[in-house]
């Protein structure tokens, strides 16, 4: 990841170094929040003057408040509107205050991002359009979205990729292959990652290849989440187009004839998913033909049958490392 000398220049014309400038951005860009031990990590540096001369500069120049939570301590939060403008960043949610639990999460973020500085970011919304729609053809009603509703007079705004999980692309490949990632909250259940690859499918459906990274503090749902992934993505991807549409239409009927009974939380989440892909009239009036049996498995088989491409999905499972050390265990920088 090279940031660009632009955007160095203009947050040392506050007066910061270009490591703390460069520092700054990667906060600004990915997390909004940080804490000593990230910038300690960063700058290779110690407690002490460095750590002290830093703070001083974002007090001064009103970019940053402390927070402290329980169990967490003292965390920084960069939320001046001018720094976020400057950077082309103003309509990042960063700079707003969160709960403990959006917290942590861009924390890890930020943890990820400072232990893998060579990766190619795409760091935001603009640039993840760009890249999806100039460089793969893919439109934008296929991007993961989320509509905010501001005053009542106002028009609603359609935001996309909001989850700002770090994703980024293997140069090494042609074309480069990009990489999702999500990081798991501290709940004990994975019913928001269930809920993240349900708005990410249409968007990974479009990609003859990808990686996904599951990224947590412990491996307690590394197993889980492979199973759930490779359920709702790896093997619907994979499939033969034809199997999931004749799947889909005996899961409806049996929704449809009410013998809830006979439903698995899995055919569930595949009839909800299902909806959306096999939403057109055509597909409804496939339906109504096979429900009444004018239309056999054969004929449906034979006319979807490899229609679609395969798709090639790596997903990986990592435990996310904390960056740095904790007040303490260094000694001062004198």
């Amino acid at each position: 990841m090279t940031v660009s000398a632009t955007h160095i220049e203009t947050l040392q014309a506050f007066g910061y170094t270009p490591e703390e400038a460069q520092f700054l951005y990667l906060v600004a860009t990915h997390s909004g929040y940080f804490m000593a031990r990230q910038f300690l990590a960063f700058t290779r540096a110690h407690w002490g003057k460095r750590t002290t001369l830093f703070w001083t500069k974002l007090q001064n120049n009103r970019h940053a408040r402390t927070e402290c939570f329980p169990k967490h301590g003292v965390v920084y939060h960069v939320f001046a509107r001018k720094l976020y403008r400057h950077l082309g960043r103003e309509n990042l949610r960063n700079r707003r205050e969160h709960e403990i639990e959006y917290v942590q999460r861009r924390l890890a973020m930020l943890d990820f991002v400072l232990a893998h500085l060579d990766l190619n970011y795409l760091e935001t919304e603009p640039d993840k359009r760009w890249y999806f729609e100039q460089m793969r053809g893919i439109p934008a009603h296929y991007f993961p979205s989320k509509t905010y509703h501001g005053q009542p007079n106002s028009q609603p705004t359609v935001r996309c990729f909001v989850d700002r999980f770090p994703m980024y692309l293997d140069a090494s490949s042609a074309p480069p292959v990009v990489t999702f990632s999500y990081i798991q909250p501290s709940e004990a259940n994975l019913t928001e990652f269930v809920r993240h690859l349900a708005v990410y499918l249409p968007l990974f459906r479009e990609l003859s290849e990808f990686r996904f990274l599951y990224l947590a503090r412990t491996d307690s749902h590394f197993e889980k989440a492979r199973e759930q992934f490779d359920s709702l993505v790896t093997i619907p991807l994979g499939s033969d187009p034809s199997e999931d549409l004749l799947r889909y239409f005996a899961v409806r009927k049996t929704w449809d004839e009410r013998q809830y009974g006979s439903l698995t939380e899995a055919d569930l989440i595949f009839r909800n998913q299902s909806r959306q892909r096999f939403g057109a009239p055509r597909f409804e009036q496939l339906y109504r033909a096979w429900k009444t049996g004018r239309v056999a498995d054969a004929q449906v088989r034979d006319e979807f049958q490899n229609s679609d491409s395969r798709h090639i999905v790596h997903f990986e499972t990592r435990l996310l490392k904390t960056i740095g050390v904790e007040r303490g265990e260094s000694e001062e920088n004198r």
